[in-house]
């Protein structure tokens, strides 16, 4: 079976100039974990998560450094003060940096698990063959995948 045979094709995207606020109402609305960051060509440019956003907004504790009796102390951070102004912060900001992993619609099924449990990600783009964003295959579909094909299976 193909990628494009049970990819999701109605993508919720989000471009690296909208605000975090913006991520986070998406996330909520559309009850997702994580989205493809696109230009305005719907190119790929990036994907971010819940799990960023999590990591981005968790505050810093206070941290004491000893440099040869010369002590520094970083404060601890409000949590409601870094929500107030981090979430106006741009997108691409906490969007990843690090190589993209995508699949391609005529890739087999096989493809997309490799790459979610190697890397464990959530979810990852179905581009085309401009580096367009066409579709995202979620574990959620691969675990529907798996129970389809074994009820098939098991009806033979």
């Amino acid at each position: 079976m193909k990628v494009k045979d049970f990819m999701i094709t109605d993508v919720v995207s989000i471009t690296k100039d909208q605000s975090i606020r913006q991520l986070l109402e998406l996330l909520v609305k559309h009850r997702i974990g994580g989205v493809p960051v696109v230009d305005e060509n719907n190119y790929l440019d990036s994907m971010i998560s819940d799990g960023d956003v999590i990591r981005y907004l968790q505050p810093k504790g206070r941290t004491v450094y000893d440099m040869y009796m010369v002590f520094l102390v970083n404060e601890r951070e409000n949590f409601s003060q870094k929500l107030h102004y981090s979430t106006e912060h741009k997108v691409e900001k906490i969007m990843r940096r690090s190589p993209l992993y995508t699949v391609h619609p005529e890739d087999q099924v096989e493809a997309a698990f490799a790459i979610i449990s190697k890397h464990h990600f959530k979810k990852i783009p179905v581009v085309n063959d401009e580096n367009k964003v066409v579709g995202v295959v979620s574990r959620g579909d691969l675990i529907r995948f798996i129970s389809t094909k074994l009820l098939a299976d098991k009806g033979e």
